[in-house]
């Protein structure tokens, strides 16, 4: 049987950390059950001298070919997204993120799938702090029908875990700037397109909470973005009026509350016991 060929995407920025970026890459190439066929790193701006040197170290040590795109300026996770995508050779394209630990049987899980005709397919997640070998509790994913039916409220993908065709994101308009949320508004509009998406609820990604995670959902410009998205939402018809009113207070509150009450209550709603 042959094997469907697909990218993984990597962003790498200066504020990742040498140690995270090498966990990152070889839990999702050398010991992944279904390795990518190459890997797309995308070096965000100037990175240090501990990060280049790893990055070197990387792409002369791994198994399969890397491309290594590099941007003079920080422009951000969706110019790199988007610069990243562009590098890719196949249209199936696997993301991931300098700092967390993806499970060995990751992409032969999500690529059987995109094998039935999905064009977007996430996983559950698991957070941890420190060591991954500590992991904590279970970041709750909708799967089936309840996908486009949750996204009207809340992002039903987890980022870090997706696996999507790269044409089913193209014909949506890409990875567009919309401070934290360039995801869910790209999922949204994908959706709103007719793409066919799915979740494997289990979680095959091992996603790094830092002490500031919980802080930078928080804030006024976040409440900002807040209401770019609604209102974009709105305006392409994927929301109500009823819905937007809704989403406004509900998640509105929910950015300017402290941040210890914002922690507990993302935690109360969306992570497994």
């Amino acid at each position: 049987m042959t094997k469907t060929e697909f990218s993984l995407l990597m962003p790498v920025y200066g504020g990742d950390h040498a140690a995270f970026l090498r966990s990152a890459f070889e839990s999702s190439v050398q010991e992944q059950t279904l390795r990518p066929s190459e890997v797309v790193l995308v070096q965000d701006g100037p990175v240090g001298q501990e990060l280049t040197a790893q990055l070197d170290a990387l792409v002369r040590e791994s198994p399969i070919p890397v491309v290594r795109v590099e941007l003079a300026e920080n422009q951000g996770l969706a110019a790199a997204l988007t610069a990243g995508i562009a590098a890719c050779s196949h249209d199936i394209v696997a993301r991931m993120d300098a700092d967390d630990v993806s499970f060995p049987d990751r992409f032969e899980r999500q690529l059987a799938l995109i094998e039935q005709g999905f064009d977007l397919v996430g996983t559950g997640l698991v957070e941890f702090e420190g060591s991954a070998e500590e992991l904590g509790r279970a970041r709750v994913t909708p799967h089936g029908d309840q996908i486009a039916h949750d996204a009207q409220f809340r992002s039903p993908f987890n980022h870090p875990t997706v696996v999507f065709r790269r044409d089913a994101v193209v014909r949506a308009g890409g990875y567009q700037p919309l401070g934290m949320m360039e995801d869910y508004w790209l999922w949204a509009r994908m959706i709103a397109d007719g793409a066919r998406v799915e979740n494997l609820t289990d979680p095959l990604v091992a996603y790094r909470v830092d002490a500031g995670a919980y802080r930078r959902r928080g804030g006024w410009e976040q409440l900002r973005t807040e209401f770019a998205l609604q209102r974009a939402m709105r305006r392409i018809g994927f929301i109500s009026r009823r819905q937007y009113v809704r989403n406004i207070v509900v998640r509105g509150a929910y950015r300017l509350t402290p941040t210890f009450v914002r922690r507990g209550a993302y935690r109360l709603a969306f992570l497994s016991r």
